[in-house]
Order: structure tokens, then C-alpha cells, then sequence
């Protein structure tokens, strides 16, 4: 790994990984996480977003989180393909949002590539749901609890299972 870019992508990931472990490794003030999560992401948090640790990321720097956020504890992001969340969104506990997969052939698996989430506004996100790469969810949808999502997931609907199907739609009013 002679590499410059994956020095400096190794360099990052060594800093996110302090930065976590501080943030994990005590009890802080709602304003000192939310703190240590800007540093993480590299921009600053809206004050109206609660988040619970313990948290984990691998990367940290491709993570864009909207206004009125709510992350509960054990929640993990892989996020080297870019994670954008929107505004109003609920992210229950142990919810994982992976944006990095790795080839099928077994001679190629070393190499991995991205591709993003997005998640639209108002959406929640239940406990133990995985997000899986390049999955972008529409506003106002539900995942529910332990769904694997593998694909996208349109405005006002709900969604379970593994993978996870369009169960309801949900009526905007």
C-alpha cells in the first residue's frame, strides 16, 4: 500500500476511530456529542439534532445529516460512498447504513467499491433495519424493524422484510 490517496484515506480512518472511541467511551452532554459527531462528519451539526451513543463509522467524512435528526445507541455507518440523510429523520437503535461492498468473485473480493444512501425527509428508520449501497429512500417512508433494504424504497410507503417489500402505503395528509 504505496499508495498517497490510501495513505490519506488510511490517515482519516485512524482519526475517526479516536474520535469514536471518545465518543463512545463515556457519558457526555447532548451539546459535547453533538460536538465529537460534527468532528467526526467534518462539518458542524444542526442544534437540533439528539443523538445516542455508542456510535460507529468507519469513515466518518462522507456523512450529510439534515435538521431535527434523532439517532438512537448502537447505530453503525460504513461510509465511504457517501451517506446523506434529510431533515426529521428517526433512526432507531442498531440501525446499520453500509455504503461499501466488496466484488463476488473470490480472487477480486479484496477491492471494494461505494455507492450512496440517500434518505429523504421524514423517514423512519426501525431497529435493526440494514440499509444496503446505492439504496436512496423517498420522503415520509417507514422501514420497519429488521428490514434488509437492497433496493429503493419509494415516497410514502412502508417497507419490511428480507429483502425488504413495499408492505403499505402510507396516505399523506
Amino acid at each position: 500500500m504505496n499508495d498517497k490517496e490510501c495513505d490519506k484515506i488510511i490517515n482519516v480512518i485512524n482519526h475517526t476511530m479516536s474520535l469514536t472511541f471518545k465518543l463512545n467511551e463515556k457519558w457526555h452532554t447532548p451539546q459535547k456529542v453533538r460536538e465529537i459527531f460534527s468532528e467526526i462528519i467534518g462539518v458542524p451539526l444542526d442544534e437540533s439534532a439528539w443523538i445516542i451513543p455508542p456510535f460507529y463509522v468507519d469513515y466518518g467524512r462522507n456523512i450529510r445529516v439534515g435538521r431535527n435528526f434523532f439517532m438512537n445507541q448502537g447505530c453503525t455507518f460504513m461510509d465511504r460512498g457517501g451517506i446523506n440523510i434529510g431533515d426529521d429523520v428517526f433512526i432507531a437503535p442498531r440501525v446499520c447504513l453500509t455504503t461499501i461492498n466488496h466484488d463476488f468473485h473470490p480472487r477480486r473480493r479484496k477491492a471494494t467499491f461505494c455507492k450512496p444512501i440517500n434518505i429523504g425527509n421524514r423517514v423512519w428508520i426501525g431497529m435493526n433495519a440494514t440499509i444496503c449501497p446505492g439504496v436512496n429512500i423517498g420522503d415520509n417512508a417507514i422501514i420497519a424493524a429488521g428490514a434488509v433494504v437492497t433496493k429503493d424504497v419509494p415516497t410514502n410507503v412502508i417497507v419490511g422484510g428480507n429483502p425488504a417489500r413495499i408492505l403499505k402505503r402510507i396516505k399523506d395528509s
